[in-house]
């Protein structure tokens, strides 16, 4: 079975996939590997909630699953910034949700040893004059303000 469900995954069958591995997994209840596959699967199409009820099955079957962990991680983020945005968007994001919404990121933050969890986008490279020009004004700022502050003035470069 897990085999044909591979074969159907691989030829782009993807939901013929997924019944063979359900098929599988009610067929061998004890085993994760179907539920590894739906999970992947459905983690891969975008479809996160699916993801994580998926890798919640193999988490009862092996508490130790990184794979698993890791897309009920992803995914639980992924639909919680996207909850957020449309939130944001709506102008409801107030009050004690906006205070747990900050905590949540702050705890997400201080665990994964970042400052920042989105970092700022980078800007479209501008032509290569004006990059010279920024660049001799930006060193020269530097040099003054290393200058005026007493501030180590390699301290740019650690």
């Amino acid at each position: 079975m897990l085999a044909k469900a591979t074969e159907a995954s691989t030829a782009g069958r993807k939901e013929d996939a997924v019944t063979l591995w359900k098929e599988a997994a009610a067929a061998y209840p004890a085993d994760k590997a179907p539920w590894s596959s739906i999970a992947q699967t459905r983690y891969d199409a975008g479809q996160y909630g699916e993801a994580i009820v998926s890798a919640q099955e193999v988490l009862v079957r092996d508490p130790n699953d990184r794979l698993a962990n890791s897309i009920i991680a992803i995914s639980g983020l992924r639909l919680s910034t996207r909850a957020l945005a449309d939130l944001s968007r709506q102008n409801n994001l107030s009050g004690s949700i906006k205070t747990e919404s900050q905590d949540l990121a702050k705890l997400l933050r201080e665990s994964l040893g970042e400052q920042v969890l989105v970092p700022a986008p980078v800007p479209a490279t501008p032509p290569a004059k004006a990059v010279a020009k920024g660049r001799a004004r930006s060193k020269a700022k530097q040099a003054v303000a290393a200058g005026a502050s007493g501030a180590d003035p390699f301290g740019a470069l650690k």
